[in-house]
Formats: C-alpha cells, sequence, structure tokens
C-alpha cells in the first residue's frame, strides 16, 4: 500500500510540472535575456494574486544553475507591497522555456512560456500545467495594444477563457 501512496504521489507531482495538451514551450530561448524585471499586464486569477495590484516579477541567476524568482505585488486593500521569493529550475534543456518554479519548500509548479518576443524579449506569455493559468508579462508597465489583442487572441486559439483575464493596473 505504502508503494502505491507514492506512486500516486509521483504522478501527482509530475502532473503539476507538466503543460497543456496541445502547447508546447518556446525553443531558442535565452534565459539571460530574460533575466530582470517584469510587469504583469494580464493574468487568469489565482488564489496568490488575489487583490494585488503593481505585479512584477524579478529574475536572476542562482549559484546552483536555477533561477531566483521574486514576484511582488501592493495589495489593493492596504497599499502595503507584499512580496515572496521563489526558484525556479528548467525541466529540461535550458534553450527550451519549460521551468518548474516553487515558492513553497518542496512543491514546485509548472512555468511554461508559451509566447516570447524573442527578438527583443519585450512580453512574454506564460502558462501553468493547464489552461487555469495564464500570465501576460511585458519589460515595461504597458503594453502596446496590438500587441497584446494578438497574445489574446493567441491564448484563446489555445484554449485559455481569455473572457475572465484580468488586467492589473501598473
Amino acid at each position: 500500500m505504502k508503494h502505491v501512496i507514492l506512486f500516486l504521489l509521483s504522478l501527482l507531482l509530475i502532473s503539476c510540472v507538466g503543460i497543456p495538451e496541445g502547447i508546447e514551450p518556446t525553443t531558442n530561448f535565452e534565459v539571460n535575456r530574460y533575466l530582470g524585471k517584469w510587469y504583469e499586464i494580464a493574468r487568469l486569477e489565482n488564489r496568490f494574486e488575489q487583490g494585488l495590484d503593481k505585479i512584477t516579477a524579478e529574475y536572476s541567476l542562482r549559484d546552483d544553475g536555477g533561477l531566483a524568482v521574486i514576484n511582488s505585488g501592493i495589495k489593493v486593500d492596504t497599499g502595503k507591497r507584499d512580496s515572496v521569493e521563489g526558484k525556479a529550475y528548467f525541466t529540461g534543456s535550458s534553450d527550451v522555456g519549460s521551468l518548474k518554479v516553487s515558492f513553497f519548500g518542496p512543491f514546485y509548479g509548472a512555468y511554461n512560456i508559451i509566447a516570447l518576443d524573442k527578438e527583443h524579449y519585450s512580453f512574454v506569455m506564460i502558462t501553468g500545467s493547464d489552461r487555469d493559468y495564464l500570465w501576460i508579462l511585458s519589460r515595461t508597465p504597458k503594453l502596446d495594444e496590438a500587441v497584446l489583442k494578438n497574445l489574446v487572441s493567441k491564448a484563446k486559439g489555445l484554449g485559455f477563457e481569455t473572457d475572465k483575464l484580468i488586467f492589473p493596473k501598473q
């Protein structure tokens, strides 16, 4: 029985770092160009960002080969900045935008880059292990409206519920 429970837990953990069926992570990814600060432009609601505006994500290299992640945002009800630190590691080759990220100990979630401005690294679209998670980030607090519409259209074509997107204040 112990082996069955361990097997089921392993399957659960593996499924948390996968990618939705029919979606591929970006290739020819350059991690050094990805480092730095990103602004959240849009997201599907999730429990860990409820009530936050002015959300940013900052990425830097870790000594162990992974990425350090600092996500922060302003709590709408108090006006105070809240932040959380995490770590991310590639799930395979470092030139493929598929990572696992952890903010809570040994538990990892999927971080799959599914659209990226490969010329300037100025915008990115990310999903988790299923279509319940979607983020659009930009290097600047405001993303060109045509680019945003294109990303939302792409997300809709991939099966995301884009009518439920939240656009936090920056």
